[in-house]
C-alpha cells in the first residue's frame, strides 16, 4: 500500500508498505479520507510535541474515515463494505483510568499519528472493532473522518457542563473552536461568542450560530460578554487570561488549546469568583453522541472543509493548514489522483 511518511522535520515522502493484516476481533479499513490536524502541522514542523519525538519515519494523520476492507476472526459487528469512522486511539482496557471510563487518559494509551505510533496517510489501517464505528449515509466520507475533532467538541462541553441555558464563550476559531461552537449549541447553550483574529474563520462561526469578537479591533474585556462556561482553543496565554475574566461567578473554565506551559492568573479572582478551572484531553464515549448529531444535521463537518490534497500532495495539505489564512480544515484523501495545478 502507499503511506506519505514524514522522515524528518520538513521532509514527507511516499512509500510502499505492506498492507496490515488483521488479527482477531479486528477490522481492516480502507481510509478514504483523512483531516489535517494541527498536531500533524507541528509533528511536520518542529519533530516533536512535548516529550513526544519524531525519532523514525512516521504516519501522520488521525482524523480518519472509510469502509471496511476485510474482517478478522470472529469478528460480528460490522460487514465488509461498511463505511465507518475510526476512533484513533487503542487504551490498554486494564488501567484504573480505563476501567473507570477515562480511558483517554489511559497511560498506555497508543494513538494514531504520536510517536512512535503510525496514523493514517495510508491505504489502510488495522483497528480493533470497539474503535471503528460505523456511519449511515447521511455522513458525508469527509465528516467520517471530521467525527474525531468534533468529539473534542462534545468532550470539552461535557467537562464545562454546557446545557440548556448555558452562555459558553470560545476563544480561537480554528477547527476544534468550530466544532465547539456546534457542539456548544447542539447541547443547549443559548448564547455562543467566539473570539478571533482571522476573519474568514469568524465568519463561518457566525454562519454556525455564534456572535463573532474582533479582537483584533477591541480586546474582549470591551465586548458585552459574561459567559457560564468558556471553552479555551487558542492555546494563547495572553487571550486564556483575558478571557477567564469575563466568566460568571461560579462559572467553568475548560483548557483545551495547548500553546503555554505556563498562565498568569489572578488567583483571587478565581477564588472569590468560585470559577472552576478544568482541562479536556481528547474524548472518551464520544463516537455515538458524534454520529447522531452529524447524522440529524444538527452538526455540519462539511462545512469546514476547504481543501482536498492526495497522498502525493500530503507536503502541500500540512503547509496550507498551516499557513493559509483562508483555510479552515484540509482533507487528505488516500485515493485521490494529485492535479498538476495545485
Amino acid at each position: 500500500m502507499r503511506v506519505s511518511v514524514l522522515r524528518g522535520v520538513g521532509e514527507v515522502a511516499v512509500e510502499e508498505r505492506p498492507i496490515p493484516q488483521p488479527g482477531r476481533g479486528e477490522v481492516l479499513v480502507r481510509i478514504g479520507s483523512v483531516g489535517v490536524c494541527g498536531s500533524d502541522v507541528h509533528y511536520y514542523e518542529h519533530g516533536r510535541i512535548g516529550p513526544h519525538v519524531v525519532d523514525s519515519p512516521l504516519i501522520l494523520g488521525h482524523e480518519a474515515g472509510g469502509e471496511v476492507e476485510a474482517l478478522g476472526l470472529g469478528v460480528t459487528s460490522l460487514a465488509s463494505g461498511q463505511r465507518v469512522a475510526v476512533e484513533p486511539g487503542v487504551p490498554c482496557g486494564n488501567c484504573p483510568q480505563c476501567l473507570a471510563g477515562r480511558y483517554n487518559l489511559c497511560p498506555d494509551m497508543r494513538f494514531f499519528a504520536t510517536p512512535p505510533y503510525d496514523g493514517a496517510f495510508c491505504e489502510f489501517v488495522v483497528m480493533p472493532t470497539a474503535f471503528v464505528h460505523a456511519v449511515p449515509d447521511t455522513v458525508s466520507d469527509d465528516a467520517a473522518g471530521l467525527l474525531e475533532p468534533l468529539s473534542v467538541g462534545i468532550w470539552a462541553c461535557r467537562r464545562g457542563q454546557v446545557s440548556a441555558g448555558s452562555r459558553v464563550l470560545i476563544t480561537g476559531a480554528g477547527p476544534i473552536g468550530l466544532v465547539g461552537v456546534q457542539s456548544a449549541l447542539a447541547f443547549g447553550a443559548t448564547e455562543v461568542w467566539v473570539s478571533d483574529v482571522n476573519p474568514h474563520r469568524l465568519e463561518l462561526a457566525r454562519q454556525l450560530g455564534a456572535i463573532a469578537l474582533d479582537v483584533s479591533k477591541r480586546p474582549i474585556a470591551e465586548w458585552d460578554v459574561e459567559p457560564d462556561v468558556l471553552l479555551e482553543c487558542s492555546g494563547n496565554a495572553q487571550a486564556t487570561r483575558e478571557a477567564i475574566l469575563t466568566v460568571a461567578r461560579a462559572g467553568r473554565v475548560v483548557l483545551i488549546g495547548m500553546g503555554s506551559n505556563e498562565l498568569p492568573l489572578p488567583l483571587p479572582y478565581v477564588q472569590n469568583r468560585e470559577l472552576v478551572l478544568t482541562g479536556a484531553f481528547r474524548y472518551a464515549n464520544t463516537w455515538p453522541t458524534a454520529i447522531a448529531l452529524v447524522a440529524s444535521g444538527r452538526v455540519d463537518l462539511d462545512a469546514l472543509v476547504t481543501g482536498h490534497y492526495g497522498l502525493d500532495d500530503a507536503e502541500k495539505a500540512l503547509t496550507a493548514a498551516r499557513r493559509d489564512p483562508t483555510t479552515v480544515k484540509v482533507i487528505v484523501r488516500p485515493g485521490l489522483v494529485p492535479r498538476l495545478d495545485r
